[in-house]
């Protein structure tokens, strides 16, 4: 390996379909940007296995570097909010979708779409929280900004263990919210009641086809399984109550 190649993990397109294969490029295989990052993580995520595997039209263009988001060290930049050494992360703005991303040891982005690693905060552990804390926020902040307050009633989290799960439940509990979760695995309950949540439901009373009007039981929600789960949650959520919806574990449709 010379000081100028590097790994990455390759997506292409054949007439067979996609292939994804680890190899070794050069920095004139990326594409264009102004900041050049050595990526010290990137986090696996559920999309990030839709874009492996490509079972889902993930990568938008070919060859795709897959990673949805990064953190690292800046190793070269021309863009005046950055410098070599500072730490950075990203998540988003088409990262392996239209743009290259983090499953490689190195990145080049617009360092617009970056931001500086706070302090007080290690790249492992802002790779740890990745796409599925930040999207758990962006939920919460939403439900906030909808008027869901904790004196209004229960918040519903389904898949309630996974990442975005889990995280929702910790940030809700910690907001003064009563967290409710929703999971098919009852050895998951001391897991989701040491995070916050106060009472457990067994997602097979959300899973199946239910009434388009059932008996309201919760203020809020945050969906990450999406499909017939989602329209459940909708069915039981009061008047003027609000639901993020982030994810499609279940399916892409909302019958």
């Amino acid at each position: 390996m010379t000081d100028t190649e590097f790994k990455a993990w390759w997506l292409e397109k054949t007439d067979i379909g996609q292939t994804a294969n680890q190899r070794m490029i050069r920095e004139a295989d990326l594409m264009d940007g102004d900041v050049v990052i050595d990526v010290a993580y990137s986090s696996v995520n559920f999309k990030d296995g839709l874009a492996m595997t490509g079972k889902s039209p993930i990568a938008r263009r070919y060859p795709m570097i897959p990673g949805i988001d990064l953190v690292g060290t800046v190793r070269s930049s021309s863009h005046p909010g950055f410098k070599a050494g500072d730490v950075v992360l990203q998540n988003g703005f088409g990262l392996s979708e239209t743009h290259m991303g983090g499953y490689a040891e190195r990145a080049r982005v617009n360092g617009d779409w970056l931001v500086h690693l706070p302090e007080g905060i290690s790249m492992a552990q802002a790779a740890a929280i990745g796409t599925a804390g930040y999207t758990a926020m962006l939920c919460v902040m939403r439900l906030e900004a909808a008027g869901i307050t904790p004196d209004k009633g229960d918040i519903l989290v389904t898949g309630a263990a996974g990442g975005v799960g889990s995280v929702a439940i910790a940030l809700l509990a910690k907001l003064g919210y009563t967290v409710v979760a929703s999971t098919g695995r009852a050895e998951e309950a001391d897991y989701l009641t040491a995070l916050g949540a106060t009472s457990i439901v067994d997602r097979a009373e959300l899973s199946e086809p239910g009434r388009p009007f059932a008996k309201p039981r919760w203020a809020g929600a945050v969906d990450s399984v999406g499909s017939i789960t989602l329209a459940n949650v909708l069915a039981q959520t009061h008047y003027d109550g609000a639901v993020a919806a982030c994810g499609l574990a279940q399916g892409a449709d909302l019958p």
